[in-house]
């Protein structure tokens, strides 16, 4: 027997650091290419090499849980990433600082597969809203690790801040380790024979390419939306970062509010508010000509993104419950992979014609996710639970 409330927690904390790994690099981007001398190409290829390791995670993680369980797994995880910390602040040649990096992404990306699973597996009820207010846990490792730079940047250089967060994470994977999870569901076989029927569930699919079209617009928000306040509407950079810091609020605080009082309402009403938010907040970015208007926007934008992830995600836990790690993989997989092609097609638009079509683009994503949605709620109304 497991301890739901523990399990649900450490989850959380499984997800906090996540959100701290996904925003390391950037935080600390500047001090690597001073560090490393690096040019433009050479600090290109160092983000690159991050998502491929949170691509590469998040599809080991599934068939792995399936099979052996989420202890291991996310022990083995925290190891990676505490390699990654380590290595990022110490490595001594950019060869090395690129496999620690790579590594740092596999363990980020099997925490994050791993830990959205588990609340699924642990939820008798109520998926949707659990996933949110674990997504919340992301959100506020994300806002976290600029502030905790940002104290200690006069009193610690950034190899120090790096140093003592991965032996938090280390300490993390110990707790993993000491912690009775859910025992795992494939015990005879292995997962991947079953992952190739569920990749042709034409449900599993549509939900995938709805969170493909989800992680693309977060991407291009979080990517290009200081450019774009700073060219467009002359904001300054501090602003700007304020702005792009508001987006992120608005979708943790969102996540906190889904997760708790607003747990009842029903899922299409939920999502029907979200894209109303998201083509509100997105017209007033589009309009804006005040640095509040544009700051109202970015908070209603993330506030109407925050549910796709949970919501989705509560779709695929309850209709695969029976190898919920395969699905999840290959459903975050896609989606992952659509941040990063979505983001690519957003760098042709921005070149070719200009950032200001980010809100255009942003637009067309809306309207793609809109009826996705609307299929992925008749197949699921008219549908059962599988495997």
């Amino acid at each position: 027997m497991y301890n739901k409330r523990v399990v649900f927690w450490a989850a959380c904390a499984g997800m906090l650091l996540f959100g701290i790994c996904l925003i390391t690099l950037g935080s600390v981007a500047a001090d690597l290419r001073e560090k490393f001398q690096l040019d433009e190409i050479s600090a290109g290829t160092l983000f690159s090499i991050l998502p491929l390791g949170i691509l590469t995670g998040s599809l080991l993680f599934g068939p792995i849980v399936d099979k052996y369980g989420h202890r291991i797994l996310l022990s083995a995880s925290c190891l990676f990433m505490f390699f990654g910390f380590e290595g990022i602040a110490y490595a001594p040649s950019t060869g090395l600082l690129k496999i620690c990096i790579f590594l740092f992404g596999i363990g980020g990306g099997a925490v994050n597969g791993s830990t959205n699973a588990l609340i699924s597996d642990i939820s008798d009820k109520d998926k949707g809203a659990n996933l949110s207010l674990l997504g919340a846990f992301f959100g506020i490792g994300a806002l976290g690790m600029p502030l905790i730079s940002g104290i200690f940047e006069d009193r610690f250089n950034f190899e120090t801040v790096l140093s003592v967060i991965g032996i938090l994470t280390f300490a993390a994977g110990v707790v993993f380790l000491m912690i009775k999870f859910p025992p795992p569901k494939q015990i005879q076989g292995f997962p991947l024979k079953h992952g190739v029927k569920l990749i042709k569930d034409n449900v599993l699919l549509i939900i995938a390419f709805f969170l493909f079209f989800q992680s693309g617009f977060e991407g291009i928000i979080n990517n290009w939306t200081t450019t774009f306040l700073i060219d467009q509407q002359s904001l300054q950079p501090g602003n700007a970062l304020f702005g792009l810091s508001s987006f992120v609020a608005g979708m943790t605080i969102m996540r906190l509010l889904n997760g708790s009082i607003l747990r009842s309402v029903p899922v299409k009403k939920i999502l029907i508010s979200s894209f109303v938010m998201i083509l509100t907040g997105l017209t007033l970015i589009k309009i804006g000509n005040s640095f509040g208007l544009s700051i109202t926007g970015l908070v209603l934008l993330g506030a109407g993104l925050a549910s796709g992830f949970p919501i989705m995600l509560g779709f695929v836990g309850d209709r695969y419950s029976e190898l919920s790690g395969t699905a999840f993989s290959i459903v975050l997989f896609i989606a992952l992979f659509g941040n990063t092609l979505v983001n690519y097609g957003m760098g042709i638009v921005a070149q070719n014609f200009g950032i200001s079509h980010l809100i255009t683009f942003a637009f067309a994503e809306t309207i793609i996710m809109i009826v996705l949605c609307v299929i992925v709620l008749r197949k699921i109304k008219n549908g059962k639970q599988i495997l």
